[in-house]
């Protein structure tokens, strides 16, 4: 992999940020941004726990999927507080994301303020908290609906491994999923590291950013970035999502919602190996042309 750091400010205008990154689609990690909302000193997980802990939750480990797996199901079921518990003793590879905790909590919405002045559309009535134990992973993968989104950590800190959307076929992107064949798992370690470069040699072409996310710091990952993040810690982060600012990422985000998932999730459940395999064909051809290509 061919990795770079992602550009760091303390504060940005509005247009500069608009002119230097969201516009030519350039991650960004703004250090300030965050550090002026109640969140920043008021979120922890005794105060999660406190409002939210008989709140039942769908946990998920750090199994790759298979051709069986269906998207976004649950690996086990508990609650908040249960949760809370058991990633606060020391490592544990269980995470839950997409978890509208203001739909909970709805009072949460006053500890933060929506950028509007970086980007337009933010979708404000779904704010999403992603937490992970220590060691937990989430697998490489590029959100469905193409937004944009701002990515602030609090507690712990998160590895994240980034690349622009037309890295995907050196990524093994499986057809008619938003997932990578390949196991990112451990990329920063040479020694324990799962990359497979024998199996799938594009990975060594691929062109993204390597990071480390720190409590305040928010990311901005402009709409189809892909993205693989370890904890280091036990964390939490909140991610705010903004439409995609393009008329073509809108339409190709509609079909990938309606379309392109629903048509893996029937062959999944028709034909799963036969469809697996063919994916596999398909993600392979591709990235060999993009190692001939080079």
């Amino acid at each position: 992999m061919q990795l770079r750091p992602v550009d760091v400010v303390d504060h940005i205008s509005a247009a500069d940020f608009k002119k230097h990154y969201f516009e030519p689609q350039i991650p960004l990690i703004i250090k300030d941004l965050a550090k002026s909302w109640p969140a920043y000193q008021k979120w922890n997980w005794a105060y999660f726990k406190e409002i939210l802990g008989d709140k039942k939750v769908g946990i998920y480990n750090n199994i790759k999927s298979d051709a069986y797996t269906p998207i976004n199901t649950a690996d086990e079921y508990t609650t908040f507080g249960a949760y809370i518990d058991t990633i606060s003793q020391g490592p544990a590879a269980w995470r839950i994301f997409l978890f509208n905790i203001f739909n909970h909590a709805p009072q949460l919405t006053h500890d933060f303020t929506w950028p509007d002045e970086l980007a337009n559309g933010f979708v404000k009535r779904v704010p999403m908290l992603f937490t992970g134990g220590q060691g937990s992973i989430t697998h490489m993968h590029f959100d469905i609906d193409l937004s944009h989104i701002f990515h602030t950590q609090f507690a712990g800190r998160k590895r994240v491994l980034l690349f622009p959307h037309n890295e995907q076929h050196k990524l093994y992107r499986k057809p008619f999923e938003v997932l990578s064949l390949a196991d990112f798992s451990y990329y920063y370690d040479q020694e324990k590291s799962k990359i497979d470069y024998d199996k799938f040699p594009a990975i060594k072409e691929a062109r993204g950013y390597n990071m480390v996310l720190n409590h305040g710091d928010t990311l901005f990952m402009p709409g189809g970035y892909w993205h693989h993040m370890e904890y280091i810690d036990s964390g939490f982060a909140m991610s705010l999502r903004a439409l995609n600012s393009k008329l073509s990422g809108k339409l190709q985000g509609v079909w990938n919602l309606a379309g392109m998932r629903t048509i893996d999730t029937l062959m999944k459940k028709t034909a799963p190996i036969p469809w697996y395999n063919w994916k596999e064909k398909k993600l392979f051809a591709a990235a060999a042309k993009q190692i001939s290509a080079v």
